[in-house]
């Protein structure tokens, strides 16, 4: 396997305002002051739902059973001191879809933390990770997920 690379390009826009780009695809605000954009830690929190429901969404496709809708809420819980790291998240997985197993629906969770997420193999691995699966308006269990990231 050969390694690839992703290159961005943050440039200060001032006070607390970054514009985060990359070739070809239109920029984003990053605002340490969240007035006009996420704050860092959010938009970290927003690529690792992002990143685990593409994962999902794959997953579900290819068994033949797409999902009409999917949607994840996450929380944080973060140190009270600085650096103010992440130490645990949870996310809320509701997804739509008549042809969806629950079964499916949780494996796609589950593989989409152990197996393929970059942004959550990214992460510190002590960080506590929980998931809950709301599939056609039915609420499952919480299921916590060991992170494959360094500490």
């Amino acid at each position: 396997m050969s390694e690839t690379s992703s290159d961005v390009f943050v440039s200060w826009q001032g006070g607390r305002q970054y514009e985060v780009s990359r070739e070809g695809a239109p920029p984003i605000t990053i605002d340490g002051n969240r007035t006009t954009g996420p704050g860092p830690v959010e938009a970290l929190l927003a690529s690792l739902a992002s990143c685990s429901a593409i994962d999902v969404v794959e997953y579900l496709e290819k068994r033949r059973t797409p999902v009409t809708s999917l949607d994840v809420r996450i929380s944080a819980v973060r140190a009270p001191t600085p650096p103010r790291r992440v130490l645990s998240a949870s996310l809320e997985f509701t997804i739509d879809g008549s042809g969806v197993d629950r079964d499916h629906a949780e494996r796609s969770i589950a593989l989409a933390f152990g197996t393929y997420c970059s942004v959550s193999a990214s992460l510190a691995g002590d960080i506590e990770l929980s998931t809950r699966l709301v599939l056609n308006g039915v609420a499952g269990a919480s299921v916590s997920h060991r992170l494959r990231g360094a500490a």
